[in-house]
């Protein structure tokens, strides 16, 4: 029996909530996704031309359209998590950590044994975690070590065996890291008591340890035990130490979950903090490469549910950077001011931190792709048909209408391309004509690599706004080159971006790596040109104000008027003061020209 056709098989779609799986021509699995209602979303598919090259891919391929119907949005989120994580569908995000992450086990057996371990065994032993990075799973186990003696053997001590002396005391013992719970020196209640109080650190409740510490050194201090009370005093510092640098600026706020998210144009970045009784117990930040374009909104929820589910997140409230849906067993809040915003802030910032690490690191070891971002990311931000790879910016340098000039600077993938840079004198144009000038020399630029075969930019940028942007289209009309280049003007004061036919400027984000690239290549021009400038300048002030000195030349007199700024003191420089610039013998000439009666 032959396949029903895609029409057909979007048209027998049900409206309920559920999970739908595209399938290529080989029965091969290309994308999972999840849908409020199955129907209008898969339809959505089929009915109109993406923005994204590789959406309007997938849909190509896609011959074959499963489904599976789920009573609730919650349930779909969660199969859908599932089947990408067991599938691993070519265009959805991937979601799998190969890391095992460390546990702190409290043993179930009598005199419980706490350490560190990376795998969970159900034997009915108390887990937490995991932790996210081994320091803060070693910080803690000193903490713990400092604050409670507890046994570091693996005996069986059970009652019997304590009983028959089978166990000797060992040097933890003498040292005073343990109380003796093998030779029944500590009892099994004082032991346990310890092993609640570390319970309660664990899940991020330091007050009753205080609590209880603060009482003991009370106790030793009033039977005048001051070297017992200065120990419990160390131990209640230690502890405040380690609270301090987890605790949140309200310890009101208690089991929340926080989750926020930073994207570029090729990847996301999501951050986790898990607070417990007021203190920060775990942040994690999660890195997921986009394949299609995919939303915040959409990214955000597929890491959430994955998240709760790596770390067995319990808690009933979540905070978030915009509204998401979750279901009805999950409280979503999204703080506008307050300490809920002031915690939500805080984990942005920590996934802003993380993503510049990272893009630091693919900068050092992979920068081609570090360069392929950028690209992408500028395309994007300046709506261009095509990556700039090949941008050009130019820049007029005049001042009060003297020695008229202009530069253009060149970059290629991001990064200046000196070589290619050229100066402009202007030829055509009588007195100081910003305008004019800009449509002579855009004009001879691109006259020249047509006539010479070469390469055109994707980008013209214009150092300067509307007038100056107008001026340039003039000549990249008369070429023809409308539409075969994009070309764009920036404003100086306040960065805006203009296109061409458009009144409204364009403003980008101030911290955008795209804005820093025009920003950089402006100033690059600005430079260039005001450079040229200045040398066209001087050697002007020099013709006509420098007379000829015989066995002098040119490049010599430059060199000193550059040093003495002027001919005047020039003139009135000594012998010794013009030889450090010049040598001795050229120093002798220009004194005897300038001073002859005295020689």
């Amino acid at each position: 029996m032959s396949k029903p056709s895609l029409d057909l098989q979007i048209l027998t779609l049900p409206d309920n909530p559920g999970v739908y799986q595209y399938y290529d021509k080989d029965g091969k699995i290309l994308y999972v996704g999840k849908a409020k209602n199955l129907k209008k979303r898969v339809s959505s598919y089929f009915n109109k031309i993406h923005d994204t090259r590789k959406t309007n891919v997938l849909v190509r391929k896609i011959v074959t359209i499963k489904h599976i119907v789920v009573p609730t949005e919650t349930d779909a989120l969660l199969l859908e998590n599932n089947l990408i994580k067991t599938l691993q569908p070519r265009y959805n995000v991937l979601l799998r950590d190969d890391k095992s992450y460390p546990w702190i086990c409290i043993k179930k057996e009598p005199f419980s044994r706490i350490f560190l371990t990376r795998r969970m065994i159900k034997d009915g032993s108390e887990y937490f975690g995991p932790y996210t990075n081994f320091k803060m799973v070693y910080t803690i186990l000193d903490l713990i070590k400092e604050l409670y003696p507890l046994r570091t053997c693996n005996y069986d001590l059970s009652k019997s065996n304590i009983e028959s002396g089978k166990f000797k005391v060992c040097l933890e013992y003498h040292i005073g890291n343990c109380k003796g719970p093998c030779e029944g020196i500590e009892s099994l209640e004082n032991y346990q008591r310890q092993v609640d109080a570390i319970r309660e650190i664990l899940k991020g409740n330091f007050k009753e340890s205080m609590k209880d510490f603060k009482k003991l050194m009370n106790q030793y201090a009033q039977n005048l035990q001051f070297e017992e009370a200065q120990k419990i005093k160390e131990k209640i510092e230690i502890l405040e130490n380690y609270q301090s640098r987890s605790t949140i600026v309200n310890p009101k706020i208690t089991n929340v979950d926080v989750f926020s998210i930073v994207s570029d144009e090729s990847a996301a970045y999501i951050n986790f903090l898990q607070i417990s009784h007021g203190s920060i117990i775990r942040s994690h930040t999660l890195e997921i490469k986009k394949k299609l374009d995919e939303s915040d909104e959409e990214l955000l929820e597929l890491a959430i549910i994955e998240l709760r589910e790596r770390f067995e997140l319990m808690s009933k409230e979540i905070i978030v950077p915009f509204e998401i849906d979750l279901g009805e067993k999950i409280k979503v809040t999204v703080p506008q001011l307050g300490d809920k915003k002031q915690i939500l802030d805080l984990s942005i910032r920590n996934a802003k931190f993380y993503r510049i690490e990272q893009l630091k690191q693919l900068q050092i070891v992979d920068p081609d792709r570090h360069v392929n971002r950028i690209m992408a990311q500028m395309q994007k931000d300046l709506r261009l048909p095509a990556e700039p790879r090949h941008i050009e910016c130019f820049d007029n340098s005049n001042i009060q209408g003297t020695n008229p000039v202009a530069a253009c600077v060149v970059f290629k993938d991001g990064k200046p391309s000196k070589k290619d840079y050229r100066h402009f004198n202007v030829k055509t144009v009588e007195g100081p004509d910003d305008f004019a000038s800009m449509t002579e020399i855009v004009y001879r630029r691109y006259k020249r690599l047509l006539d010479e075969n070469e390469p055109l930019p994707q980008l013209i940028i214009i150092d300067g706004g509307k007038g100056q942007l107008s001026s340039a289209l003039k000549s990249i009309d008369e070429l023809g080159l409308r539409g075969k280049v994009t070309i764009i003007g920036i404003a100086k004061r306040l960065e805006e971006l203009f296109y061409p036919g458009d009144s409204i400027p364009l403003y980008l984000d101030k911290k955008s790596e795209t804005l820093k690239v025009i920003q950089q290549l402006r100033n690059e021009a600005h430079r260039f040109g005001i450079t040229f400038h200045r040398d066209k300048r001087s050697k002007a002030a020099l013709n006509s104000s420098v007379e000829s000195i015989p066995g002098i030349g040119e490049k010599t007199m430059l060199t000193l008027i550059q040093h003495f700024k002027s001919v005047k003191r020039l003139k009135l420089a000594s012998e010794k003061d013009i030889s450090a610039v010049v040598g001795i013998s050229k120093a002798k000439k220009i004194v005897e020209f300038y001073h002859p009666k005295e020689n």
